[in-house]
């Protein structure tokens, strides 16, 4: 399958102007869900504001959230499918700067060092291009993430100690839950990373934190591990936009890795409760949306 670059920029537009307006439907479900057991007044008012929120975004076609994020676009490219890289980088950029120009969207891209905004949400290696490969033949996805700073800036690293055992890694993600407070808009999805190196163990925690709900660990331990946090998160009493209550977190999102054995990374990544994300799928028969 030869991939239309034109076609991709044209998605990678779409899928940006998306993902800030249309939340996905396990989101959705999930604040309905949070609702429904809350026990704190205040709470169950918050989420009722969140949800209220979200249906007149989408009612009037308005972004769910003013914080556009950084851009993030994670592509997946399957078996038989023919594209040139730099070409196909260059495409998503393109997408992700006419998104911005043309509906238009807020920049929230600036130069690291001067500070300057060039109004495109693009910079060096911004948008953030990732890319995997799977053996679905003939098959080109993309999935777009706008990371607001909310919950971006809510990440940690810690390099484990091995002989403290996973009880290094319930502690480092108590904590971090605790140190973010209601600065990443809880409820929260809570993006674990074990194993690997520094820099793979915060991949893994970003993967996590993208993760639709109800999705579970890949690995019997770090699925095991998923629902014993989740416990332990929703017990802290952070509550919804860290005013209180029962729901400070959809869930707890583990991705693991092997590693050396002097150390036991552990990283976590949060995702805020508008947990944006939208995706494009390219096949010989067309592309469709989804999340």
């Amino acid at each position: 399958m030869k991939v239309d670059l034109k076609q991709v920029e044209e998605a990678c537009k779409e899928l940006y102007i998306r993902a800030l307006k249309i939340l996905p439907p396990d989101i959705k479900q999930g604040l309905a869900r949070l609702d429904a057991a809350e026990t704190s007044p205040r709470a169950k008012k918050i989420l009722g504001t969140i949800i209220k929120n979200v249906s007149v975004a989408e009612e009037t076609d308005n972004l769910t959230c003013q914080d556009t994020g950084i851009p993030i676009y994670n592509v997946t490219i399957g078996r038989r499918v023919e594209v040139e890289g730099v070409d196909l980088e260059a495409a998503i950029t393109r997408g992700c700067a006419r998104a911005t120009n043309e509906h238009p969207l807020r920049s929230s891209v600036v130069h690291p060092i001067t500070r300057v905004n060039d109004q495109s949400s693009c910079g060096i290696r911004i948008p953030a291009i990732h890319f995997n490969f799977s053996d679905r033949p003939e098959e080109l996805t993309i999935q777009m993430i706008p990371k607001g700073s909310g919950s971006e800036n809510n990440s940690w690293l810690k390099m484990a100690v091995p002989a403290e055992g996973v009880d290094a890694i319930k502690t480092f993600v108590v904590d971090c839950v605790l140190d973010a407070g209601g600065k990443t808009c809880p409820p929260t999805i809570v993006g674990v990373g074990v194993g690997g190196s520094a820099d793979l163990c915060v991949a893994l925690a970003k993967l996590a934190a993208i993760r639709p709900l109800g999705t579970r660990s890949g690995d019997a331990e770090g699925a095991k591990l998923e629902g014993e946090l989740t416990r332990a998160v929703n017990q802290l009493g952070v509550g919804p936009q860290g005013l209180g209550g029962d729901s400070t977190a959809f869930a707890v999102h583990v991705e693991v890795a092997a590693t050396h054995i002097t150390m036991n990374p552990v990283a976590v990544n949060m995702q805020c409760h508008a947990a944006r994300r939208a995706s494009a799928t390219f096949t010989p028969k067309g592309m469709t949306y989804g999340f």
